[in-house]
């Protein structure tokens, strides 16, 4: 369970982080190598290696503000030293439109060095083109 809890708390600093636009605190979250990846919900956000994932959230940062992470479905695999987390949450951010919600589902795989980083993150957005109990879109 101690490694589950620090696991968690490497997503709350994620999110103090991503909310406080604290890019060097954000990029702590993630493996020191360099050796890390990230997809986003854009169709573009598609980036590997620390300088193409520290330009995304940069990126982010301009487009919008996150006030707050809502956390709801979390599962934690722990496995010799790796771990992957499925994990649905809302953020909710402040954009030059106003106030907008988003809910996004992640996958993060970590590694433990001396401590738990992230080497990996996947977001996407629930498909809304099927329906309840479907599989695949009905068009």
């Amino acid at each position: 369970m101690q490694e589950q809890e620090e696991i968690r708390a490497t997503l709350e600093d994620y999110a103090k982080a991503y909310c406080a636009k604290d890019i060097d605190a954000l990029m702590s979250v993630f493996d020191p190598s360099g050796n890390i990846s990230v997809i986003g919900t854009g169709g573009d956000e598609l980036c590997s290696g620390a300088p193409a994932v520290r330009e995304l959230f940069q990126r982010n940062f301009a487009e919008a503000t996150a006030s707050k992470f809502e956390w709801g479905w979390s599962d934690i695999v722990i496995s010799s030293g790796s771990a992957v987390v499925s994990q649905c949450l809302t953020i909710y951010l402040n954009t030059e439109d106003g106030e907008i919600s988003v809910p996004v589902r992640w996958t993060v795989a970590l590694k433990k060095v001396e401590r738990w980083v992230w080497i990996h993150r996947h977001a996407s957005t629930a498909s809304g083109s099927q329906e309840k109990g479907q599989a695949y879109p009905t068009r």
